[in-house]
């Protein structure tokens, strides 16, 4: 299989513009699928991912080949790996995608006015979307059939990392389109790993883009952040906390904060921050740090965490705000739930919190007081997943609080219009 980054697509800016058109002559068709097309398109896409299984991990060896070369961080590498079983995960969260109830045209509210006037709240696409990622191919299956269900054409630029990977899965996604009779433009891949074609969706492709969503590291959502004309669904980075209350159970608590830090150490979810309540230090702190410690954890702590934990190393100030995405976990104690809150508004990038208590009250103190995107009591971080959530997958999670927050689904991927009925009413 030849090598994309190894093609010359010419002119750039032109050959963006040419994606913006097509993806805007898109949208009205698109916006009017009928639910049943949309459906189709999507189960037939997700039985070709599962055909294109040999294609897809032959595109993939050839991007991990290049990942090695490049010396990507064995996070970075983890992300970019495909398997087998992945790839299926990724045509079944298509298909959890394709049996969600399509949310066009739904009323969100309806009422009426004493004038007779009856007004609905309705839900439509948001038009054309962009998506900017690194490595994870598996965003391309993601965030295409999610847009598609939620009615939205949408232009995917991966990272050159991933540009073979992403190229197979995208070619069966189109195969879905074309045989459900939806325009093929409604899915498009940037072919190119011409780092100008980011800046020219920055720009909004001359009014063609709607929305951009960025899924990568601090420097792409950033940048993203700072230059965009259009709006941005994102997060900065996932600097995500587990607190342990004085009234955790010790098993829940070390279970969990070995899987919110462990399960998968790359992704925005997992635990970058460990606080412990004192009054539990003598009871849970050296168990749960053992236990992390066996996983291959290393373990950052204040001086008490080191006294209490010999292997421990010191902590720096830089530590409390660094999203780690390796086996490494940063650890405090906390005079109770009022400092843990208190550290966690300050250093936190407000992606995900746990707590792991039994004491109501601390719980929803937890709740109420902490202003991040998603909280959870008694599970692990590694939930913060669209696809946990019952979405059937996500297209990123957004922090901000305009729009969308949190996993960024097919509902999130919907604007509205009003709907407004009369029977000749004029205004006075």
């Amino acid at each position: 299989m030849f090598q994309l980054r190894d093609r010359d697509f010419g002119d750039t800016p032109a050959l963006m513009a040419d994606i913006g058109r097509r993806a805007r002559a898109a949208a009205r068709p698109l916006a009017t699928a009928s639910a049943e097309r949309k459906h189709a398109a999507l189960v037939g896409m997700a039985q070709a991912i599962e055909r294109g299984i040999p294609a897809i991990l032959d595109a993939n060896a050839i991007d991990l080949r290049n990942g090695v070369d490049a010396k990507l961080s064995p996070a970075m590498m983890d992300r970019l790996k495909l398997t087998e079983g992945r790839i299926r995960d990724m045509a079944n969260a298509v298909r959890a995608i394709a049996e969600l109830k399509d949310p066009v045209g739904e009323v969100i509210a309806a009422w009426d006015r004493p004038n007779g006037l009856h007004i609905e709240r309705v839900r439509t696409p948001l038009g054309v979307v962009g998506v900017i990622y690194e490595s994870r191919p598996n965003v391309t299956a993601d965030a295409g059939a999610l847009c598609l269900k939620a009615g939205n054409p949408v232009i995917l630029r991966g990272g050159s990392d991933s540009l073979n990977s992403s190229a197979a899965i995208h070619a069966c996604l189109v195969e879905g389109l074309i045989k459900a009779g939806l325009p093929a433009d409604a899915i498009q891949l940037v072919p190119t790993p011409d780092r100008a074609a980011v800046g020219e969706m920055l720009a909004g492709l001359s009014g063609n883009l709607d929305v951009i969503v960025p899924r990568g590291g601090r420097s792409l959502v950033g940048r993203v952040q700072t230059e965009a004309r259009v709006p941005v669904f994102a997060h900065l980075e996932g600097i995500c906390h587990v607190y342990v209350d004085r009234s955790a159970k010790l098993d829940m608590a070390v279970a969990i904060a070995v899987n919110a830090k462990m399960r998968r150490t790359g992704i925005c979810g997992a635990a970058e921050t460990l606080l412990v309540d004192r009054d539990a230090a003598g009871t849970h702190l050296v168990p749960i740090l053992e236990a992390l410690a066996k996983a291959g954890c290393e373990v950052r702590g204040t001086p008490e965490v080191m006294a209490a934990f010999t292997p421990a190393i010191a902590a720096s100030e830089a530590d409390w705000t660094t999203e780690y995405l390796d086996a490494i976990i940063s650890v405090r104690l906390v005079d109770g739930i009022g400092e843990a809150i208190e550290h966690i508004e300050t250093h936190s990038s407000h992606h995900t919190e746990a707590i792991v208590a039994e004491d109501a009250a601390s719980v929803a103190r937890f709740f109420a007081d902490i202003d991040s995107a998603i909280l959870l009591h008694n599970a692990s971080t590694q939930f913060a997943d669209g696809g946990e959530f019952g979405m059937g997958a996500e297209i990123g999670i957004a922090t901000g609080k305009m729009h969308a927050r949190g996993p960024v689904g097919v509902e999130q991927l919907t604007s509205f219009k009003y709907r407004v009925r009369g029977s000749g009413q004029v205004r006075p």
